[in-house]
């Protein structure tokens, strides 16, 4: 059965945000990549043993557009901000794409909060050598089928993405999304002399056929944060959590048990 969530307004910093929310247990923060925030299987699934949290970044969808927002490090002070006002402690992080950028960026600034950091086909790094399709340099079908390895588990999201109702708020992610990475292109040339601080455990979940960010890139990020763990999965594209959600959630829960062990 699914898991049930409820939806809420949050207001941190002068900016109000939609923040999705079920379960119980620990609690785990999952930040949504550019294509938008939503509530798919996987987050149901994660949500019968955790207590799920899942905000819409300012400038998205429902959410206000602050003027203080104008880079990638505003998102990450934001949510430091957020986990203060919510009162989280031992928090799972957990981010895809760029998601996953604006969680690296709030660790190397401070895992006071954080148990665990889990990074997903993350944007954030430049790799010399890697080939990268440019997500600006094409429509955005041709986009969002890039995401999948396999072609028919685009449909859905092109769907969802796409709805005509919905090409306001796909505009207004767009605008945000190239503001935060247009220039530099998806990452920032600093962030990786600083994942050294990062010293909460780590994970890396990567689809072995991503097209956007490549296993070039998870290696980058396992070379750089200490302990960090690598999970490839395979015949997957840039979203596992969405084209392979029982292996990554397996892949996750089997992450968080270990560590839960051992500390």
């Amino acid at each position: 059965m699914a898991a049930e969530f409820s939806t809420s307004v949050v207001a941190v910093r002068d900016c109000c945000i939609r923040l999705m929310r079920g379960g119980a247990g620990d609690p785990l923060v999952y930040l949504h990549g550019a294509s938008g925030a939503a509530w798919p299987p996987f987050l149901q699934m994660l949500a019968a043993k955790y207590d799920v949290i899942a905000p819409e970044h300012p400038g998205f969808g429902e959410s206000d557009t602050p003027a203080w927002l104008d880079n990638i490090h505003d998102l990450a002070y934001f949510y430091l901000d957020l986990f203060a006002a919510l009162k989280l402690d031992r928090i799972n992080l957990v981010g895809n794409s760029l998601g996953g950028f604006i969680a690296a960026e709030i660790a190397v600034r401070s895992t006071a909060r954080l148990a665990s950091l889990t990074l997903c086909d993350s944007a954030g790094l430049f790799v010399e050598g890697a080939t990268q399709l440019d997500p600006f340099l094409v429509s955005d079908e041709a986009r969002l089928r890039a995401f999948f390895y396999d072609p028919q588990r685009a449909e859905a999201m092109i769907d969802r993405v796409l709805d005509p109702k919905l090409e306001e708020t796909a505009l207004k992610n767009q605008a945000l999304v190239a503001k935060l990475v247009w220039q530099p292109r998806s990452h920032d040339p600093h962030l990786a002399k600083w994942l050294h601080r990062i010293d909460v455990p780590t994970l890396l979940v990567w689809g072995d056929h991503d097209r956007l960010f490549p296993l070039q890139h998870a290696h980058a990020f396992a070379k750089a944060i200490p302990g960090a763990k690598l999970v490839v999965i395979l015949k997957c594209g840039h979203v596992p959590q969405i084209e392979k959600p029982e292996e990554f959630v397996v892949a996750l829960e089997s992450f968080l048990a270990a560590r839960q062990k051992a500390a």
